[in-house]
């Protein structure tokens, strides 16, 4: 089959090359993290054939060693990590011939980080976008020597890749504009919370659908998903290509001993909700066993509000909707709500600026459920069950024990009656109860509530830590609308 011309450099790299001496992945470099207390993953290659000794500077001079590969030299090692901590360390990579070092290393917590542009988008920004906080972000960053972040270039290609750029750098003002803003607010809040290093792999492409994070082999097995006619169809973009993510960017770091998984895409599998839940379910269990561990945590955040073609539309709030749901699929995950982290007027800026919150609330999540540590908040409120009664209906909410906020004139909710129309509704909470009731002058009989359950709302429902309440409906109607309104009196 005729590869298309765009990805033919891209193929070339996977063929046979001589290796003269001990060489690295740019992810085994000078200032890497590597996972505490763990067997760390440490590849490369040699002359075939070739014994390579790997001699890390902990561990009384154990040595470890491994055998290249008759065929391409590769070879790989597990080399027994102690405890975090802040003293550098090195390694020396020793075939008999041309050895090599790598040091300024720390020992500390790793994660991965994928997905589209807002897992992408970096501190200074994109073009007329800004990060919120990122002056301060980027002046402040030398106060964080602990955290290095490797940054895998925008790559794709139709057949698995041995190799990919990305060396660790420091956590200093001249490199701090280029990392990942969500994944470095993410590393500074955990650092905080449990005083270690903390390495980030970032490894994102803006615009790209779950199904470029797949292999061939999963993708041929979706209805509608064709990766082969892709391959030879030159009007598809880049980052519109299914599988091309995975063969060129995460299969080459694939293996790099981790802590865990965080998330941040799903923008361009919007209108394709419900099959969306089983295919990022298919995903993490693909890659969890590229890692080789079922166990490794997998934390995502909820689509942002944007207007997805107009804001009053309902497609996003589908999509956040299954989101939910693949969190209850997928064991060992959990999602982040974001329903309060846009301005108005990020109607149309899909990249909303409050990044710093979004790595803050992964953060927490990280810090309870796999660090155990206690009294975190990184639950939120949800939908729990509703009592309708006519004109009015009432709500409880899980995860609300000390009430909600604002008090009063609570904003974001809709009713609807038999026709499936929906109107602005007026909400009062039961501080005693901590319950909710709406109701409509518009609605006699209601028969379902919804909750910025649209394109584009900003949730301003929290708890008493902040936490946002998450958007609902109490229908199953797919075939609803929206009253044309020109004001909503709570807003």
């Amino acid at each position: 089959m005729a590869m298309n011309k765009k990805f033919l450099p891209l193929f070339l790299l996977a063929l046979p090359f001589g290796v003269e001496g001990v060489e690295l992945p740019d992810i085994i470099s000078d200032n890497a993290v590597l996972q505490q207390n763990s067997q760390a993953k440490l590849w490369g290659w040699a002359e075939p054939g070739k014994t390579v000794t790997v001699t890390p500077s902990w561990g009384d001079g154990k040595a470890y060693t491994a055998k290249a590969d008759s065929k391409n030299g590769r070879w790989e090692v597990s080399v027994a990590t102690p405890a975090a901590s802040f003293t550098p360390q090195s390694i020396r990579f020793d075939d008999g011939t041309a050895p090599v070092s790598i040091g300024n290393l720390l020992i500390g917590e790793v994660w991965f980080c994928s997905g589209q542009s807002n897992m992408e988008m970096p501190l200074r920004g994109f073009w007329c976008q800004p990060v919120e906080g990122a002056a301060q972000a980027i002046a402040y960053s030398g106060k964080y020597p602990g955290i290095r972040v490797a940054t895998v270039p925008k790559k794709a290609a139709y057949t698995p890749q041995e190799r990919v750029e990305g060396k660790w750098q420091l956590s200093k003002p001249e490199n701090a504009a280029d990392f990942s803003a969500l994944a470095y607010f993410f590393a500074t809040s955990l650092t905080d919370m449990l005083d270690v290093p903390v390495g980030i792999i970032s490894c994102a492409y803006g615009g790209s659908k779950v199904e470029g994070w797949m292999p061939k082999e999963k993708l041929d097995t979706y209805t509608g998903w064709d990766m082969a006619k892709e391959e030879n169809d030159p009007a598809i973009n880049e980052w519109e290509r299914i599988g091309v993510m995975y063969n060129a960017m995460l299969r080459p770091v694939v293996g790099y001993t981790v802590k865990g998984f965080l998330w941040n895409q799903g923008e361009s599998n919007v209108g394709r909700h419900n099959e969306y839940p089983s295919h990022q379910r298919d995903m993490v269990e693909i890659w969890r066993n590229e890692w080789g561990n079922q166990d490794l945590p997998f934390y995502f955040v909820e689509l942002p509000g944007w207007k997805y073609g107009d804001g009053e539309e309902t497609a996003a709030a589908y999509f956040r909707e299954c989101q939910h749901r693949a969190a209850e699929m997928i064991p060992n995950s959990g999602i982040v709500c974001t329903s309060d982290l846009v301005y108005p007027h990020e109607l149309e800026d899909i990249h909303a600026s409050k990044k710093r919150e979004i790595g803050e609330r992964l953060a927490f999540m990280a810090a309870s459920r796999t660090y155990g540590l206690p009294g975190i908040p990184h639950t939120y409120p949800s939908y729990k069950s509703v009592e309708l009664n006519g004109p009015t209906a009432l709500l409880r909410f899980n995860n609300a024990d000390a009430g909600l906020n604002p008090n009063m004139n609570l904003p974001g909710f809709e009713v609807a009656g038999a026709d499936k129309v929906f109107y602005p509704a007026t909400a009062t909470e039961d501080w005693n109860e901590r319950t909710v009731t709406v109701s409509s002058d518009k609605v006699k009989d209601i028969k379902a509530v919804r909750y910025c359950f649209k394109n584009f709302a900003v949730g301003r429902m929290k708890d008493m830590y902040g936490m946002p309440l998450i958007p609902f409906r109490t229908d199953d109607w797919d075939d609803a609308k929206r009253a044309p309104v020109t004001e909503n009196p709570q807003d």
